[in-house]
């Protein structure tokens, strides 16, 4: 896998795909399912914000959380699809 660094206090995150398949066993198609919010930490920025000042980062790699529905910009690593965020953007580490 290429080795991605974000810059900064952004965080680069893979996204966790929901479930296709309601609890019931109803098939749910791939133009009805919602863009996911929960992922995993890949890798972090420096820890600087746009300042230049240090940000202390709350999460860490491998850390599973939830972030922002539309925050981020989208990208893909070798097909996969991956967000890059700022902390800001992530609303909870899921434990």
């Amino acid at each position: 896998m290429q080795q991605i660094t974000p810059i900064g206090d952004r965080i680069l995150v893979q996204p966790l795909e929901d479930e296709s398949k309601t609890i019931s066993g109803i098939m749910i198609p791939e133009s009805a399912k919602e863009k996911p919010q929960r992922g995993i930490i890949i890798a972090l920025g420096s820890g600087e914000n746009d300042a230049g000042e240090k940000v202390k980062f709350q999460v860490k790699v491998g850390d599973k959380v939830y972030f922002k529905k539309w925050g981020g910009n989208d990208i893909k690593i070798e097909g996969k699809e991956h967000l890059i965020v700022k902390q800001e953007d992530i609303l909870a580490i899921i434990e």
